[in-house]
């Protein structure tokens, strides 16, 4: 199976056309079995920006999309048009062997993320249910500090509960946004995935736009950095080659 996973289009004022339309051919080229889209669609979740962005996802030619609300999604009580404009089912089968799970962790015009008890109770009941699935887990803000982002106030502010639950459950990957730095941190199980920005202007770290396509074959699984008009290879490079990224 392919997964592709995109991230933080912020459509509106930071979008670039450009290298959408580029991205839009490398996946449809890929044809992709699901695309997980990790938040942030839409720059200031404004009506005008949801309906360019519904237009913008028919271009892909996949049966699956799913999508994550992302803080700037949920502004200017965007919150109300994401549930209009992107219908969303929690939990979703992709085949026999695989379960993708997702997670709000926006609130209405802040920033940080938060899971909250409640949810993180549901997470850990449902996960549970899926004892011989790989199981992953896509949200908006992510779990783990990542390098190059400054300061971290801005992650799940409840991660440490989230991350119990997450390792109680034999969860496998995680996927997260949020940062607009393409990151992993594999710890066999699970591993946690970061996404850089595919379309917006406002990139870090590798100071391009990416993607992630990850390929799961029996129980294995591969993540791989994509490029957006550009060269792919296996996102565990950036960590071993982490400084001579950061010099680049």
């Amino acid at each position: 199976m392919i997964i592709v996973q995109i991230s933080d289009l912020h459509v509106g004022s930071q979008f670039l056309q450009e290298k959408f339309d580029i991205l839009v051919d490398e996946i449809n080229e890929l044809n992709p079995d699901a695309i997980i889209i990790t938040g942030d669609l839409t720059n200031e979740g404004l009506m005008k920006e949801y309906k360019k962005c519904r237009t913008l996802l028919t271009k892909f030619n996949t049966k699956k999309i799913f999508t994550v609300s992302g803080n700037h999604d949920y502004r200017n009580t965007g919150y109300l048009l994401f549930k209009k404009f992107f219908p969303f089912e929690a939990i979703n089968e992709l085949d026999e062997k695989i379960v993708l799970v997702t997670l709000g962790t926006a609130r209405p015009d802040r920033n940080e993320g938060e899971v909250g008890y409640r949810q993180n109770l549901w997470l850990e009941r449902t996960m549970k249910k899926y004892k011989d699935r790989i199981k992953i887990l896509a949200m908006h803000h992510h779990l783990v500090a990542i390098p190059d982002t400054g300061s971290d106030q801005l992650t799940v502010v409840d991660a440490g509960d989230v991350l119990r639950t997450i390792m109680d459950t034999n969860v496998d990957l995680v996927l997260c946004g949020h940062k607009h730095r393409p990151w992993i941190w594999n710890f066999g199980k699970p591993m946690v995935v970061n996404a850089g920005t595919a379309a917006s202007e406002r990139v870090r770290g590798m100071f391009e736009n990416t993607y992630n396509i990850i390929s799961i074959q029996d129980k294995n699984i591969q993540v791989d950095l994509k490029i957006v008009g550009g060269k792919r290879l296996p996102l565990d490079e950036i960590v071993s080659n982490y400084s001579q990224y950061g010099e680049e």
